[in-house]
């Protein structure tokens, strides 16, 4: 059975330029040594990984994309599907430290995919011995995915359905759904009826969502309009100039126990607010060094799952494809005290989820879908390109929580993740913070005329985490203390006055008759 991307995956094919390569990477070191014989072998994750391309479509499809882009791509069934052609491997320069570690990544990552496969690639990095912290013999792999194919959610649930919860082989999704059959792709015209379908259909079909939305979509714009359009309170800053091809990594990692102990210093903060919080910190530091850090606060847009729960095994992150909404928070870069700059992300968030901040993208998404595709495509590669880029926010911060157990891979335990994302015109930073473990990591993407200092960005995060770990919360200012009011007395009550008796009328002497009648006096 044919089936077309939806309008939201289809986007980021026609975003995509040399410049701005729209697949994403998960970065995954392992440590051998827990494998049978203590070492994996480049021949042994690849069986391993044939034996799991079954457990989601993304393995086996490719693109059948259409002349002009009249209508939006077909994922068809890829008839030379070779595992091999999909896998490489290679070993660190000299002298294989951290530094040069990250820029292989980065170099892996600037590369682009070829779109005539199924999507997704993956690359065995060894030679890992000097690295601080990693195991002698670890090994990475990077695997990439094109966004079109997969978001955050579904990309994290791909690699859970890869890896395994022992060093025996137990997958960690015991029973995967079954893989959809896809069918050939479709012939020159069954594409055109097709195509000259959905475009008669798609006018009819956007209106009837216009008017159902015309409420919010009202709303969304006199919101925008009062508060000065779209780039209201964004600052100016390097990173809001076009980006380059030449991208550039580093990371690090914290404990999310750490982020427990601070959640706890700002009541009602979550862990994402505190993820906001040390990028807002680190970039204060680091704009500060450069003599560029603006009185307005930094804007950051962040993903908005809507998938809803049950985190990257659940029932709704195993379908592939784009399923995401955003919303824009001030990540606080105007204020210097840790806890203050957290209990502002946390009051901004409380108010701005996505029933407010993510109607904006979630409208939009929607009323996507009744877009013809060649004007869909035409109108994004317009709205993404260098001169019309839209300045809405500074960078991109997202935050996909994983597994908290250890993973494996053919017998080799996981013990660093990271993850990568693409940048876009006037976005020229992005920072993922995927979780594992009990450790999430702060992964830094930029572009090397943007920030070719990454790595100072990277002690920027660390100090700005240290910041709040070692802020003490300020105690409450006790209330005035008021005097106790002393009972009131009583006043006694006075005695009912007693009415006088009334004064006696004087007696008038009573003149008696005498025998004779007169009257005589006393």
């Amino acid at each position: 059975m044919l089936k077309q991307l939806s309008a939201q995956d289809a986007q980021f094919l026609y975003t995509q330029t040399a410049n701005n390569l729209t697949h994403i990477m998960g970065v995954y070191i392992y440590d051998p040594s827990t494998a049978p014989g203590g070492f994996v072998r480049f021949k042994d994750i690849i069986r391993h990984v044939e034996s799991r391309v079954d457990t989601s479509p993304l393995f086996k499809r490719r693109l059948h994309r259409l002349p002009f882009d009249m209508d939006h791509p077909y994922w068809v069934e890829d008839e030379h599907f070779d595992i091999e052609a999909h896998m490489s491997h290679a070993r660190l320069p000299e002298p294989g430290d951290w530094r040069q570690f990250c820029i292989a990544v980065a170099r892996w990552f600037s590369k682009p995919m070829d779109m005539n496969r199924p999507l997704w690639d993956i690359y065995i990095i060894e030679g890992l011995d000097r690295i601080p912290g990693i195991p002698k013999g670890s090994f990475a792999m990077l695997h990439r995915v094109h966004h079109a194919a997969v978001d955050g959610a579904s990309g994290a649930h791909a690699f859970i359905a890869m890896s395994d919860i022992d060093a025996k082989g137990t997958p960690a999704i015991p029973e995967p759904p079954p893989v959809e059959e896809l069918g050939k792709a479709p012939s020159s015209s069954e594409t055109l009826s097709r195509a000259w379908s959905a475009s008669m259909q798609s006018p009819v079909k956007f209106m009837n969502a216009l008017m159902k939305m015309s409420p919010a979509i009202i709303s969304s714009a006199r919101k925008s309009i009062a508060e000065g359009g779209m780039t209201a309170g964004v600052p100016e800053t390097r990173f809001n100039v076009p980006v380059g091809p030449h991208k550039m990594f580093d990371a690090t990692t914290v404990a999310l126990a750490d982020v427990a102990e601070i959640r706890k210093k700002v009541p009602g903060a979550t862990v994402n607010d505190v993820v906001l919080t040390t990028v807002g910190g680190a970039l204060r530091k680091y704009l500060a060094k450069h003599k560029e850090l603006p009185k307005d606060s930094l804007v950051a847009v962040a993903p908005i799952n809507l998938r809803g729960k049950g985190g990257p095994g659940g029932k709704g992150a195993s379908k592939p494809g784009n399923q995401v909404s955003a919303m824009s928070v001030p990540i606080r870069t105007d204020i210097a005290d840790p806890l203050e700059r957290l209990a502002a992300v946390r009051d901004y968030t409380v108010e701005a989820k996505e029933a407010k901040a993510g109607v904006s993208a979630r409208i939009m998404t929607d009323l996507s879908q009744h877009i013809p595709g060649a004007t869909m495509a035409a109108v994004a590669r317009l709205v993404t390109s260098e001169r019309f880029a839209v300045r809405g926010t500074n960078l991109f911060i997202s935050n996909v929580p994983g597994a908290q157990v250890p993973l494996y891979l053919a017998g080799a335990q996981l013990v660093q993740q990271h993850g990568m994302a693409p940048l876009a015109n006037n976005m020229g930073l992005f920072v993922a913070t995927p979780s594992y473990n009990g450790r999430i990591a702060f992964s830094l993407i930029s572009e090397r005329a943007v920030m070719s200092d990454i790595s100072f960005f990277r002690e920027c995060i660390e100090e700005s985490f240290a910041d709040l770990m070692a802020a003490v919360p300020k105690p409450e200012k006790p209330k005035a203390a008021t005097a106790t009011p002393k009972p009131t007395a009583k006043p006694k009550p006075k005695p009912k006055a007693v009415p006088k008796p009334a004064a006696k009328p004087p007696v008038k002497p009573v003149a008696k008759a005498n025998a004779t009648g007169k009257t005589r006096k006393k």
